[in-house]
């Protein structure tokens, strides 16, 4: 399993140290291909942004935890919380490849037409592991926890960019992937400002 320490870094470096990570939930196995970092005070696409609120308290650690969170009225989305107690942030967990209880993640998500759509999404990604907001909090680094982290091979080839559908800080490169069907299709978000 991967260790509080490990994870109680900074946002970008955990992000990366995330792909390829298993997350674990009940009967369904996915590694990770997809994150985005967010950090706290200073990145203007953070939940923290405006500091600590009861929706987001989770990311002001300690590192380790699950932060879930509920978007559009209708999906969940997840994310691993880094850096130490009282400082925010956290990796959104954007897509994973279902590497085992592929039968259930289908059950959950029969619209899939294949594979490598069945996580394709951080929405998506939750609906297959079956996370909604009362996994929110659990301790990803403990063995009894419901949902579990755990480290994988160690990847070579890492690609990053722009974060995706943000409305602020949309050309921080903090989305990183490496090379996977299910890597999400990019979408920008917001406006694009031009000059007078």
């Amino acid at each position: 399993m991967l260790t509080r320490e490990e994870l109680a870094v900074d946002p970008v470096d955990a992000a990366q140290l995330l792909l390829g990570a298993f997350l674990e939930a009940g009967d369904v196995r996915v590694r990770i291909v997809e994150v985005e970092a967010y950090r706290g005070g200073d990145d203007p696409a953070s939940h923290c942004y405006r500091g600590k609120t009861p929706r987001n308290e989770v990311m002001f650690g300690p590192a380790g935890h699950l932060y879930v969170y509920f978007v559009y009225g209708m999906h969940f989305c997840a994310n691993v919380v880094s850096l130490t107690d009282g400082v925010p942030g956290a990796v959104l967990l954007r897509a994973g490849e279902v590497v085992s209880g592929e039968d259930v993640a289908f059950s959950r998500r029969p619209a899939s037409r294949s594979a490598a759509e069945l996580a394709k999404g951080p929405a998506r990604l939750c609906k297959v592991l079956g996370l909604d907001r009362s996994q929110n909090g659990v301790d990803l680094t403990s063995a009894d926890s419901p949902v579990r982290l755990y480290a994988g091979e160690p990847v070579t080839s890492v690609r990053s960019g722009p974060r995706v559908g943000v409305a602020v800080a949309m050309d921080v490169p903090w989305r990183f992937w490496i090379d996977s069907p299910a890597v999400s299709t990019y979408k920008r978000g917001g406006k694009r400002r031009t000059s007078a």
